[in-house]
C-alpha cells in the first residue's frame, strides 16, 4: 500500500485500445508518477503523445489496462462502474475548457450540480455555494443562467462547482482554450490562488506560458513522460491573491 499522504501514485501504467478489431494503440507505456498533497503539475505534450489518456485515467474517466493508480491512497484501477463514479465525484473537480455549464440552470444551481450527484442535502449547502460563487466574483450573477454570462464569467462558475465537494483534486484541461488572453489571465490567477491555499492542481496545457506557473511539468511523448522540469517560481511561490 502507498504512502496515504499522496493525491496520486501511478505504478507502471499501460494504457492498450483496440481499433478496428486487430489494429492495437499504445496509448500509455508503463507510466510512473507521484502526486503530493498542494502540488501544481502541469501535463503538455504534442497530440498523440497520451496526455488526454492520462487525463482521462487520473479523472477516473477511464481504467488502465495494466498498472496500478492510487488516488488519495485508495487503488482506484479496477473499481466497478458506480464505485469509480462515486470517487470521482467526491475526490475531483473537473475544470473544463467548454466550461460544461447546464444551460437551463441558474449560476447557484450549477454550482450545486456535484451535491445532487452525491445525493446530499443542496439546502444544507446552500449558504457553501453562495461562499463559492462569492469567491470567485459572481454573488451579484447567482441567478443568472449560462447565456447571460461572459465566458469568463461562465469559466468562473465551472470553478467554483468543482470545488463544492471539497475534493481532494483539481483536474484543469485546457481551462483558457476558449477565452480571450485577459479573461485567460484572470481565471489562471484564481487557479493559482487555489493552489496557494493548499489545493492539489493538475492541469493539461499546449500552451508552454501557462505551464511555467505550475511547480512541476510534465513533457510526454509517446506514451511516456520524456522529461520533467521543475519550475521553482511556480505560481504558488509568488504569494497569489484572487483576481
Amino acid at each position: 500500500m502507498p504512502p496515504a499522504h499522496d493525491i496520486i501514485r501511478l505504478e507502471r501504467i499501460e494504457k492498450r485500445y483496440i481499433l478496428g478489431g486487430e489494429v492495437e494503440v499504445r496509448a500509455l507505456c508503463g507510466v510512473d508518477l507521484v502526486v503530493t498533497p498542494g502540488s501544481y503539475v502541469a501535463i503538455m505534450g504534442p497530440s498523440g503523445s497520451g496526455k488526454s489518456t492520462m487525463l482521462n485515467l487520473i479523472g477516473c474517466l477511464d481504467r488502465p489496462t495494466a498498472g496500478r493508480y492510487f488516488l488519495g491512497g485508495v487503488d482506484v484501477s479496477r473499481m466497478p462502474d458506480d464505485q469509480l463514479s462515486e470517487a470521482r465525484g467526491q475526490r475531483i473537480g473537473f475544470i473544463f475548457q467548454s466550461y460544461n455549464l447546464i444551460a437551463q440552470l441558474t449560476v447557484i444551481e450549477n454550482i450545486q450540480v456535484p451535491l445532487l450527484y452525491q445525493g446530499k442535502d443542496v439546502r444544507a449547502h446552500q449558504d457553501q455555494c453562495a461562499k463559492l460563487a462569492d469567491m470567485v466574483g459572481l454573488s451579484d450573477r447567482l441567478h443568472h443562467r449560462p447565456n447571460q454570462l461572459s465566458g469568463g464569467q461562465q469559466q468562473r462558475v465551472a470553478i467554483a462547482r468543482a470545488l463544492v465537494n471539497d475534493p481532494l483534486l483539481i483536474l484543469a484541461d485546457e481551462p483558457t482554450g476558449n477565452l480571450d488572453s485577459h479573461t485567460g489571465q484572470e481565471v489562471l490567477e484564481l487557479i493559482d490562488h487555489l493552489n496557494a491555499q493548499g489545493k492539489t492542481i493538475v492541469l493539461v496545457t499546449h500552451d508552454e506560458r501557462i505551464a511555467t506557473r505550475a511547480h512541476r511539468v510534465l513533457h510526454m511523448r509517446d506514451g511516456l513522460i520524456e522529461r520533467e522540469v521543475v519550475n521553482r517560481n511556480g505560481a504558488a511561490g509568488r504569494g497569489t491573491t484572487p483576481p
